[in-house]
């Protein structure tokens, strides 16, 4: 197990504690999968994830049982193969790698009874299945439907493309779906983790995970409509001249950098409409704690928009001048003992997913919040910056 509980669960849930990695089990073996649709496998002609045909490849043909139908599928998918990236099943969908009675379908198709999905993929052919970090993952909220996780700086949200054995935090929600003892057979395999958003590698803080098809739905409706709030802590170069306590908003569209790959920047001409509100925290000589409050969801677009108005990230190596802060860099006239090679006091994005809001996927009235600590390297560096910048007021 890889989910640690804190405090209090709510929704009558009780926190779950570490176990060993040894005690994995997939939930999602042949055995189990092979009693929820009717399956034959032989050999013939399909449409490969290519588009080519293949001729005499292994096709898998799995009947549509009654309890199935009307299901996307996509997520009929997803209970076959309950440790696969959904992204990765749709793109096979996509490719012609799956059919519906000998025909393509769109992964949104809506599943009629004794329908046959023929799928041309191999369990060879599947993904890795996300690997759990060694270090337990806190579990800041929990409910019937949704629980939010605490992600710590420098674990990846999803495996890395060139990094796949590294540990990944949906590994830890994967694993912990695998080793709940409240949930058996079919249930367990309809309670697959769902992210709804996601937050940078060297981004710490809460993401809002669903824990069903319904509750996943119904977050990213929230998200596409505002009616999620999320709000960042980041501590930025320069002393912002914003008035104290006041909220004020950076729009300014945001699209991809055509010179660096995975790099974004503010394009007026052809880049999405964003907008980030900001309001100061605390002011120390030369920096400003600020909070933001993304209205919309662009690729790094707290980085960017504080960037854009001259207020990069303390340490950003992307969008920043530096890829980690000295102390030397902050006291004045320090130089670390003679022979000594000095360590950084924050070697990654100094930003921070400080809470989260949204309205109960069950009931769609009840407000729920979930709130994350500053981890300790955060909480350092603002106690260092107190010391040798103190806290100020802004003089205009």
């Amino acid at each position: 197990m890889r989910l640690r509980g804190r405090g209090p669960v709510c929704g009558g849930l009780r926190p779950r504690l570490c176990r060993s990695l040894s005690q994995f089990a997939l939930c999602g073996s042949l055995a189990s999968r092979g009693s929820s649709a009717g399956r034959s496998q032989c050999r013939g002609i399909a449409h490969c994830p290519s588009g080519t045909l293949l001729i005499g490849g292994p096709v898998e043909h799995l009947t549509v049982p009654e309890d199935r139908v009307g299901l996307e599928l996509d997520e009929f998918l997803c209970l076959i193969y309950p440790f696969v990236n959904k992204g990765f099943l749709r793109t096979q969908v996509r490719e012609g790698a799956v059919l519906v009675d000998g025909a393509p379908a769109k992964p949104s198709h809506h599943l009629r009874g004794s329908e046959v999905v023929s799928v041309c993929f191999s369990e060879a052919d599947l993904p890795r299945k996300p690997v759990a970090p060694g270090e337990a993952v806190e579990i800041l909220y929990e409910d019937a439907s949704v629980l939010v996780a605490n992600k710590p700086p420098g674990l990846a949200v999803e495996p890395e493309r060139w990094h796949r054995d590294e540990g990944c935090l949906s590994g830890a929600l994967l694993q912990d779906a695998s080793e709940r003892s409240d949930l058996e057979g079919d249930t367990m395999l309809r309670f697959r983790p769902r992210l709804v958003h996601r937050i940078d590698k060297d981004t710490s803080g809460a993401l809002l995970v669903a824990k069903d098809l319904e509750a996943e739905r119904t977050l990213r409706a929230a998200f596409d409509s505002g009616g999620i709030q999320k709000e960042y802590l980041a501590l930025v170069e320069g002393e912002s001249p914003l008035t104290d306590g006041k909220w004020d908003e950076i729009n300014a569209a945001i699209g991809p950098d055509p010179r660096k790959l995975g790099r974004m920047l503010v394009d007026e001409q052809g880049g999405k409409p964003s907008c980030t509100r900001i309001k100061v925290e605390q002011r120390f000589e030369g920096y400003t704690l600020m909070r933001c409050q993304p209205v919309t969801g662009r690729t790094h677009q707290i980085r960017v928009h504080l960037s854009w108005a001259g207020f990069p990230m303390m340490v950003d190596p992307l969008y920043g001048r530096r890829g980690e802060l000295l102390l030397s860099e902050i006291k004045r006239n320090y130089r670390p003992k003679r022979g000594t090679s000095e360590r950084p006091l924050m070697d990654r994005l100094t930003l921070h997913a400080h809470s989260i809001a949204w309205i109960d996927p069950l009931d769609g009235k009840t407000p729920r919040r979930a709130e994350a600590p500053l981890p300790a390297d955060f909480s350092r560096l603002l106690k260092q910056l107190s010391r040798v910048r103190p806290p100020r007021e802004w003089r205009s």
